[in-house]
């Protein structure tokens, strides 16, 4: 159990983490004042090893420096940066069919574009975000907009070029988790009517398709009605995923004046996956699991990466600030020791992106296509903001 000491002590740390340590290693010198938005592909000791841009990251750190803007205080250089990603993202990440690239090159012509609308998603919180912080109605307009478009994506009311063939047809949690998430950002930001209702339709779908009790497991993918896909693919399991699913939930239980049902539900989808993932002889989750304990296909199954820590430090702690169950409390240290021992880069600061079973380096990049300023900065900016509320609404547990 934490003392409210421990807390105290705890609500510091992240801020300190956050504000003198990781975002410091980003901004401003991944500012590109030459093309706009930000480079990030980034070594160890932060020297650039690609000048490309991943439009993901694009919008997640648009996202943070406004965030950081519109919940800490109104640096200007934030509200720099900001705009900087914003006005990249909105004059080069777009092609003519409305769709969002994925990669594109430092001065924004498209490389690459995938098959679904994450980088669309990453848009909505960005440009809310940016709205909020600049007042600006353009880009609100825009994120209401983009977002409206991902609702008729994740319907399936806009057909997206499909992947795979219609033999064995399947569907992943990706869908209302992200969805989730984008309809919780947006609502705090700037607000939209839809939200409340879809957040509620993408959580019964979640409970209803993909946490199977029986088993005590969240499915990555199952059948469109549900079923479970018993081949290698359908039965691997991302358990840093479904704990990212489970916290969004507690989130909205919170926003919900604690729904005791969708807080049973996110702690059971933490307890779940940490019972899957949680690594017992090295410490930190897994990336990858099997449903029935078979091999898995992916080869760094069996690897550490950054953010399934990051999503794991969130949830146990919310967890246990919602329920005040000591089970929780014990999660949170074994986890949070556990990736800062491990991950944190005491020298140039930031996180390693990709760790060895054993809790080895097995590269040093802390920017690339897939990993940016967001799952650590935004666990940091969560965890003190969760911990500064409740220190001051409680005496203590």
């Amino acid at each position: 159990m934490y003392t409210i000491t421990q807390l105290e002590e705890l609500e510091k740390f992240y801020k300190t983490q956050l504000l003198e340590d990781t975002v410091p290693f980003w901004f401003p010198k991944s500012f590109d004042y030459e093309d706009g938005g930000f480079l990030l592909m980034r070594d160890q000791d932060g020297s650039l090893i690609d000048d490309d841009k991943a439009v993901w990251i694009q919008g997640r750190a648009t996202w943070l420096l406004a965030t950081l803007y519109n919940t800490i205080e109104p640096r200007e250089e934030w509200l720099e940066g900001a705009k900087l990603g914003y006005d990249f993202i909105r004059k080069h990440c777009f092609d003519h069919d409305g769709q969002m690239f994925f990669h594109v090159t430092k001065d924004g012509q498209s490389i690459r574009k995938r098959r679904y609308y994450f980088s669309e998603t990453f848009a909505v919180i960005a440009f809310a975000a940016y709205a909020k912080a600049s007042g600006s109605q353009e880009a609100a307009d825009l994120a209401r907009s983009i977002f409206g478009k991902c609702i008729q994506y994740a319907s399936g009311e806009i057909k997206l070029t499909p992947k795979f063939t219609d033999t064995r047809p399947a569907k992943g949690i990706g869908t209302p988790m992200i969805m989730i998430n984008t309809a919780q950002q947006l609502r705090e930001t700037i607000g939209d009517p839809r939200c409340d209702q879809a957040i509620a339709n993408w959580i019964e779908e979640i409970e209803s398709n993909f946490v199977k009790h029986d088993l005590k497991v969240v499915m990555e993918q199952v059948s469109p009605t549900g079923e479970i896909i018993d081949h290698i693919d359908g039965r691997t399991l991302n358990p840093g995923h479904a704990i990212e699913g489970a916290w969004f939930i507690l989130h909205e239980a919170k926003y919900r004046n604690n729904d005791p049902t969708l807080i049973e539900l996110g702690c059971k989808m933490l307890d779940y996956m940490w019972e899957r993932g949680w690594d017992k002889e090295f410490g930190g989750i897994l990336y990858f699991r099997d449903l029935y304990d078979k091999p898995v296909q992916e080869y760094w199954q069996d690897m550490k990466f950054w953010w399934p820590q990051n999503e794991t430090i969130i949830a146990t702690l919310l967890a246990y600030l919602m329920t005040g169950n000591q089970k929780y409390a014990e999660m949170h240290k074994k986890i949070h020791q556990y990736a800062y021992d491990k991950f944190h880069d005491q020298q140039h600061g930031e996180w390693f992106g990709y760790l060895h079973r054993d809790g080895s380096i097995a590269q040093t990049a802390k920017g690339n296509l897939f990993k940016g300023p967001f799952h650590l900065p935004r666990q940091e900016w969560y965890c003190w903001t969760i911990l500064n509320h409740f220190i001051k609404d409680n005496n203590g547990l």
